[in-house]
């Protein structure tokens, strides 16, 4: 697994809202915005209310490869804009986690497997 940089980290720390792309049975990517947890262990989960009757879970049950992208801009005069792209590999929870009551039961562990990011100094 790859590991975060200390500014990645603390920017995924910062930003609640990024967006999770899958692949679905017949090879059309999916993309979704989606809340995500940064864990101590390196891995992002992914939370959502139903989480287990979407798309993107069926999606990832068929194929595992995942991506997320969690972005701003800083500014617009100058322009400058952040960010962190993941790629990897989910891995599908189901059972009871401490990401609040909002949350249904399935979760999305995301093992990055290669990241970039820009912007973040």
């Amino acid at each position: 697994m790859t590991e975060f940089s200390e500014a990645e980290r603390a920017y995924l720390r910062s930003q609640r809202l990024g967006r999770m792309a899958t692949v679905d049975p017949k090879g059309q990517p999916q993309a979704n915005p989606v809340g995500f947890f940064p864990q101590d262990d390196g891995t992002i989960l992914i939370g959502g209310l139903a989480l287990g009757t979407t798309k993107k879970w069926r999606n990832l049950q068929a194929n595992p490869r995942v991506a997320l992208v969690v972005d701003d801009i800083v500014s617009t005069d100058p322009w400058r804009v952040r960010g962190v792209d993941i790629r990897g590999e989910a891995e599908l929870l189901t059972g009871p986690h401490d990401l609040g009551p909002r949350f249904s039961e399935e979760l999305i562990r995301i093992h990055p497997r290669w990241i970039h990011s820009w912007g973040l100094d």
